[in-house]
């Protein structure tokens, strides 16, 4: 199993904090998403970048929204969000929709998980 810490200030170095979180919670929130550090390793630092808010923290629908883009061929960018009244259940709604797209995008775009293609009969060889 990953070092939870080592995944947390991974995810914390491309973590942009915007509306309706405090700079005190960026160690919290950066541990209730490490487990999307194994999934962003796959690519290089400098091609990450994640944004997470909250609106309407103290009403009636809060909402949690989480953007990841990495620059890849293609350019990928996700936008999930979670309605969770309580605010870890819904950082974790968010980490966990996030990991899905991801691993979706990856078969999506990653031809040698494609059945079909390993599936090509090759040449015969001459001599």
């Amino acid at each position: 199993m990953p070092d939870t810490s080592a995944t947390a200030a991974v995810i914390a170095q491309h973590l942009h904090l915007a509306t309706g979180f405090l700079a005190s919670e960026r160690g919290w929130v950066s541990e209730c998403l490490a487990e999307l550090g194994s999934r962003l390793s796959s690519f290089r630092n400098d091609q990450i970048e994640l944004e997470i808010s909250l609106k309407d923290r103290q009403g009636v629908e809060p909402r949690v929204t989480l953007e990841c883009w990495i620059d890849h061929r293609p350019r990928l960018h996700f936008v999930v969000t979670s309605s969770e009244r309580d605010l870890p259940a819904a950082l974790g709604e968010v980490r966990d929709e996030l990991i899905r797209r991801l691993d979706e995008a990856s078969t999506r775009t990653d031809p040698r998980d494609n059945r079909g293609l390993k599936l090509v009969p090759s040449l015969p060889e001459h001599d």
